[in-house]
């Protein structure tokens, strides 16, 4: 991956909608080369996919939390993060060292909501044997852009 490859993955990542002439015109090529580098990132696994970000607060989900569980699951196993990952209401699941076995990313319209999925979604899947849940105040930073590296070939 070299400068201009950094470039343009930049471009797309603070706008996944930008033309490929636009991003041709800020690295100067033309649009079909910029149109086989991103084939090439994609190809070799650099961009994954495209999203539309959706506004939380827009859509009545402006409560966000964490939650911290506990399994019974034998060290290795993965039913529970499975079974996590099925539900839509979990933004992400991420397998943790320490204490918890898995911490969660969820968002709710209030605490009624996210006390309900906890009961009767969370509460449904056998090898949870704990939780723990962390309400978010503000949030100051949010974002999935990478920082690229600095380094060059």
């Amino acid at each position: 991956m070299d400068k201009t490859d950094k470039k343009i993955l930049a471009l797309l990542q603070e706008n996944a909608r930008i033309t490929n002439a636009e991003i041709a015109r800020q690295v100067k090529m033309v649009p079909s080369g910029v149109q086989e580098r991103i084939r090439k990132l994609e190809d070799k696994g650099f961009i994954s996919d495209y999203a539309t970000h959706l506004k939380s607060d827009n859509l009545n989900l402006g409560l966000l939390a964490f939650i911290f569980v506990r399994t019974n699951e034998s060290p290795g196993g993965l039913n529970s993060a499975q079974e996590l990952a099925k539900l839509p209401e979990i933004l992400e699941v991420h397998h943790v060292a320490g204490e918890d076995c898995y911490l969660l990313k969820v968002r709710h319209t209030d605490n009624q909501s996210l006390a309900k999925f906890i009961r009767e979604k969370l509460g449904k899947i056998k090898t949870i044997s704990n939780t723990r849940t962390v309400i978010v105040l503000d949030t100051v930073k949010e974002t999935c852009s990478l920082k690229l590296p600095d380094n060059e070939k």
